[in-house]
């Protein structure tokens, strides 16, 4: 593990979040005059936070419709992941197998000690053992690095302001209507409220794309080859692009988990929490030609 300006970022974002929640929160409280939503608000948006952190894994799996893998089933991924795990002076984390043709893998659990790494059938026939190894190290850098409480922080606080917008559609406005409240600062109010959800979304996307980022240069240098992990994500994007995933709630859901977006090229990049992949297998070229160059 190294550091990186991205996690600093990351931080800047989080708190950019929460600094959005706290402006729709004055919004919705001026708007509607009964500030005591604001603490029920509050309450089932953390409860949401906590649940779907410390369940992540569970959550993650059914919907996958995952089951584990021995080791008497699968001794090289097994042997591949626990090198891998010692390697970084960490616990190695449960293994699982998805049965979907879209090869793709992802991790998940609360930390370290009850991390989880997925791999789908397709990825299993689609990588060989060199690249599968880059793609291992990448997954278990997000379980390492604790990305799965910055996404679901992230994930909370932007449905928790997007329920917040749907309720103030819904019962919101009352103030400015029954009080005779300026116009203009009601309709700025039903703006504010209604944009940030998407700014949100937008940042949510952001922290995503920035997390990939680090999760490939950590995973590249915990397997000591990025150009392992550059060939396996050329292939991945070719692979999914033949068999993309389903979108349905269920998966949407967590499709930021995975390595790479499991909907294929009809997913508009705009709006991916995923970052474009030639950018990502450009800067892991590009370590390798660092690489190279320092040890020459």
């Amino acid at each position: 593990m190294h550091h990186h300006h991205g996690r600093l970022r990351t931080a800047g974002l989080l708190a950019f979040l929460f600094a959005l929640l706290l402006a729709v929160g004055a919004v919705v409280a001026y708007s509607s005059g009964t500030p005591a939503f604001l603490f029920i608000f509050a309450g089932i948006g953390l409860v949401s936070v906590a649940y779907s952190y410390w369940n992540s894994d569970k959550i993650a799996l059914r919907a996958m419709k995952a089951r584990p893998v021995s080791k008497e089933e699968s001794p090289q991924l097994h042997r591949m992941v626990e090198e891998l795990a010692h390697r970084a002076q960490q616990p190695m984390p449960r293994i699982y197998i998805a049965p979907t043709p879209t090869p793709n893998a992802f991790a998940t659990g609360r930390n370290p000690q009850n991390g989880v790494v997925c791999f789908t059938e397709g990825i299993l026939n689609l990588l060989n053992e060199r690249e599968l190894r880059g793609v291992t190290g990448h997954e278990l850098m997000h379980v390492y690095n604790r990305d799965i409480l910055i996404s679901s922080v992230a994930a909370a606080v932007a449905g928790f302001l997007t329920t917040i917008a749907q309720f103030f559609l819904l019962f919101g406005g009352g103030r400015g209507n029954q009080q005779g409240g300026n116009p203009l600062m009601l309709i700025g109010s039903i703006l504010a409220v209604f944009l940030m959800p998407v700014a949100a979304s937008l940042i949510q996307m952001a922290i995503s794309r920035t997390r990939e980022f680090d999760a490939d240069a950590d995973g590249a240098q915990l397997s000591g080859d990025p150009l392992a992990l550059a060939s396996a994500l050329d292939k991945l994007d070719r692979g999914i692009s033949r068999y993309p995933m389903k979108e349905d709630p269920k998966h949407d859901a967590h499709a930021h988990m995975m390595i790479a977006n499991p909907f294929g090229p009809r997913a508009k990049q705009m709006f991916s929490t995923h970052p474009p992949m030639d950018q990502r297998i450009a800067r892991l070229e590009e370590m390798a030609g660092h690489r190279g160059s320092s040890g020459s």
